[in-house]
């Protein structure tokens, strides 16, 4: 039967709108499931002012049969084996005839129940009462409360629409109660009406200017742009951000166009593109790459008969380019020296230092990663890079428009004389941003950006910040994925317990966290960030756990192991090698280390299985060096015969002190060795249940 839950709110950002709904549909399902109601279907719709539910649920739960439990067989039935008084007070509390009665079997014994059909409740009574819970249950960074409810939610919630099988689900909300009306849009169509089904519903917001798909919206501007655009034979400047939010923000979309006197095309595109986006949200539109004395804008309304919106557009933007174009003329009449001299005076962090320290660090850093890594630039590049990378921070632009720190740096070096090398990478060095970003797309972008990321992320942890559940006030997380995969996507062959006690030594003694705690907590954070980087890109849960357990001090040779794990699990040799390797980890649990006496074996077996442990260990381990971890792993299938042999023919487990530990010791090898190349305990086989 279907399902429909419309929640009305005030304008709430695209994140945020999007935070609820996974939240409310995984509480929901999870809701549904535990009660045994079936659910096939459910998907999400969305406006900054509307958040919905829509789905196919089973009209209740199945009926089902319960034996209840009375005495036992023994109190029940006499010897003759008539009912007794007990048996007859049962039959008789249950409302059933004594014949009814049968002989239950339990853990205890025997006794006489009687079996009750349980009818199952409908779905409209059970979502009556998890509705609320269903609806409260998303958690945003800001959240507020409203009248004198005690509610707190995103925005104020202004109507709940709620229908199963076309008829009202009943449930109140902080004194707000379930209906079957909605509003169209909030301009242009306020009025009231009344909702039968999700078709009914969807078809009378179009007639009422509303459009509750958002993909529906977004395809819908994009083909308004398009038809505005083909005469001018333009494009958009990309900003699949904005188009993105806006696609949110309004509710019918309606596209235009507008200008700006030319006189303004004397400033960067940069500088250009953000100022109207950012407080306008406003479109650059380019052809071949250079910037048009046009925009285009997008307005929540069905249109611009008399050119109020563009008009209002116009005029506003023109005021701050005016602002933009002052800004760059006062920023470009200071040397860009003058510019880094005044990060003296910028607090990184109150027990950090200054910017100026900060850049001081990152030259020595950049320059290591940059021998390390075969940069193609020269030291003096990367030194200028970091030297300059946050001088735009005091400039007059940054300080107006902050999302352009980074380009204004490599746009003021390219004006002031540095190398092209230098400035891109300075423009480059704060990508990426987020998971999804893209990286710098030099090298030398990359190293500065790595440099600049540890630096921020050992610096906060060693005075004492950690993260704390969705808490992470100095993106913490962020710098992490970022500096992991800048690593990976690069493939930076680096060592990153080596880099850490790098930047560990920058900071000389500011840091009061001892530096073994500060190496320690890191290498646990960043095996979480790789974890859900290879997880996200779809490796199975147990391979990436055994590719991590192999080690992370090298996360380029973590991926490797992966990828040469999820290779060869097709092998008929890998499963057997699998569970040889859990039968040696289960023998070692809890020995303790012995030294290997190869002089010390007896049997046949044994010598045969040293033998080929040294050949095969001489053979993995410097093919695991180089990063092959197909072919070394291929080279231990090797071991698993001679294994099953050795189990076969010698008793570890001997009573001879001597000749027990020295077998215990030669398994310990085998597993060190084991583990150098993945942590094959937890590779889940075909009928393992996996750990949890």
């Amino acid at each position: 039967m279907e399902f429909l839950l419309e929640i009305r709110v005030e304008e709430m950002p695209l994140s945020h709108v999007r935070t609820a709904l996974a939240e409310m549909s995984s509480r929901l399902t999870e809701a549904l499931a535990a009660r045994k109601i079936a659910v096939s279907s459910l998907r999400s719709l969305s406006s900054t002012r509307r958040l919905v539910l829509v789905g196919d649920f089973a009209a209740g739960q199945p009926d089902r049969e319960d034996v209840i439990a009375g005495p036992s067989r023994a109190a029940a039935y006499a010897a003759d084996g008539s009912p007794t008084a007990a048996a007859l007070g049962f039959a008789r509390s249950k409302g059933v005839s004594p014949a009814e009665l049968e002989v239950v079997r339990t853990e205890k014994g025997e006794y006489v129940g009687v079996r009750k059909l349980i009818r199952g409740q409908p779905t409209s009574e059970i979502l009556g009462r998890v509705l609320p819970d269903v609806i409260a249950a998303p958690s945003f960074p800001k959240m507020m409360r409203w009248g004198t409810g005690a509610m707190r939610f995103s925005r104020p919630i202004r109507g709940l629409l709620c229908l199963f099988g076309g008829e009202v689900v009943a449930f109140s909300l902080d004194g707000l109660s379930s209906g079957e009306t909605t509003t169209g849009h909030a301009l242009h169509a306020p009025e009231a009406f009344r909702v039968a089904s999700f078709e009914g519903y969807r078809t009378a917001l179009r007639e009422r200017l509303v459009l509750i798909d958002h993909e529906e919206r977004k395809s819908l501007i994009r083909d308004q742009i398009g038809k505005l655009l083909a005469p001018l034979e333009a494009e958009l400047f990309p900003d699949e951000a904005l188009l993105d939010k806006l696609a949110n923000d309004v509710e019918w979309p309606f596209a235009f166009l507008g200008s700006f006197p030319e006189a303004f095309l004397e400033l960067p595109i940069e500088v250009l593109s953000t100022a109207m986006r950012e407080g306008q949200k406003l479109f650059s539109v380019v052809r071949g790459g250079r910037q048009l004395p046009i925009f285009i804008g997008l307005a929540d309304a069905p249109g611009d008969p008399k050119g109020f919106i563009r008009q209002g557009h116009e005029r506003v933007l023109k005021a701050r380019l005016a602002d933009a174009r002052f800004f760059w003329a006062q920023d470009l009449q200071v040397p860009l020296k003058k510019h880094a001299a005044k990060l003296r005076n910028v607090l990184f962090q109150e027990k950090l230092g200054t910017y100026a320290d900060k850049s001081e660090r990152l030259g020595k850093l950049v320059r290591y990663l940059g021998r390390k890594t075969g940069a193609a630039s020269s030291d003096e590049d990367l030194a200028a890079a970091a030297e300059f990378c946050k001088a735009d921070l005091v400039t007059d632009m940054v300080r107006e428009f902050p999302s352009l720190q980074g380009k204004m740096g490599g746009l003021y070096a390219r004006r002031a004389g540095l190398s092209p090398v230098a400035a891109l990478a300075i423009a480059e060095h704060y990508q990426p941003q987020s998971v999804d970003d893209r990286l710098p797309s030099s090298l030398e972008g990359a190293l500065l950006s790595l440099a600049d990321k540890l630096d921020a992320i050992v610096g906060v942890v060693g005075v004492g910040v950690q993260t704390t559940g969705s808490g992470d006030p100095f993106g913490l997380r962020r710098n992490a994925q970022g500096v992991c995969r800048i690593i990976l996507e690069k493939r930076l062959d680096l060592s990153i317990g080596r880099l850490l006690e790098r930047v560990l030594a920058g900071y000389g003694d500011r840091l009061k966290r001892p530096k073994a705690e500060i190496v320690d907590y890191l290498r646990e954070f960043f095996a979480g960030r790789l974890r859900t980087l290879f997880e996200r890109e779809g490796f199975r849960y147990d391979l990436v756990g055994a590719a991590l357990g192999a080690g992370i001090d090298n996360f380029l040779h973590a991926r490797l192991r992966i990828i040469a794990l999820e290779d060869l699990k097709s092998s008929p040799r890998f499963e057997p090698m699998i569970l040889m390797a859990k039968r040696v980890n289960n023998i070692l649990a809890r020995t303790s280390p012995y030294p290997l006496d190869p002089g010390g074996f007896v049997e046949k077996a044994e010598r045969d299985l040293h033998a080929t442990y040294i050949l095969v260990k001489n053979n993995a381990l410097p093919l695991a060096a180089k990063g092959d971890f197909d072919q070394a792993q291929r080279v231990l299938f090797r071991l698993e015969p001679l294994l099953g042999i050795f189990f076969e023919k010698v008793l570890v487990m001997a009573k001879e002190t001597k000749l027990r530990r020295n077998r215990l010791a030669l398994l310990q090898a085998i597993r060190k060795t084991l583990g150098r190349i993945a942590d094959y305990s937890q590779v889940v086989v075909e009928g393992e249940k996996p750990k949890t």
